[in-house]
């Protein structure tokens, strides 16, 4: 079994299931919701690619960590957990929905999915 340190406490990575989710990570992209500071709106856009999967009782979640691309001297930075995942067809996506750091005096808020895990598999 392999495990990860989240939140102060160590948490199992899924074992092999009858539908793989071991070992797998989700690619993730996306852009920040609109921020209008001092009459100057803006937006940043990020891509990453996700953690290992986490037990979630029978499911499982990922990390997702990203940096935003600068803008103005500034960018943005998030770290958090998908929801749980979302079956389409043979293979499944997660849900994020969250804040990003605050820089320059602002946040950004932001909602994306994960792009399917194994793309190019069978």
């Amino acid at each position: 079994m392999r495990y990860i340190f989240k939140d102060g406490k160590y948490r199992q990575v899924l074992p092999e299931d009858p539908y793989e989710v071991k070992g797998h990570n989700h690619e993730v992209l996306g852009t920040v919701q609109v921020a209008n500071v001092k009459g100057c709106p803006h937006t940043h856009r990020f891509a990453t690619v996700s953690g290992e999967a986490v037990r979630e009782g029978t499911d499982h979640r990922h990390e997702v960590r990203y940096i935003t691309d600068t803008y103005e001297g500034h960018h943005h930075e998030f770290c958090g957990m998908t929801e749980t995942s979302v079956k389409t067809c043979d293979r499944h996506v997660h849900f994020l929905k969250g804040t990003t750091s605050e820089n320059a005096g602002h946040k950004h808020g932001f909602q994306a999915s994960t792009l399917i895990e194994d793309p190019i598999g069978k």
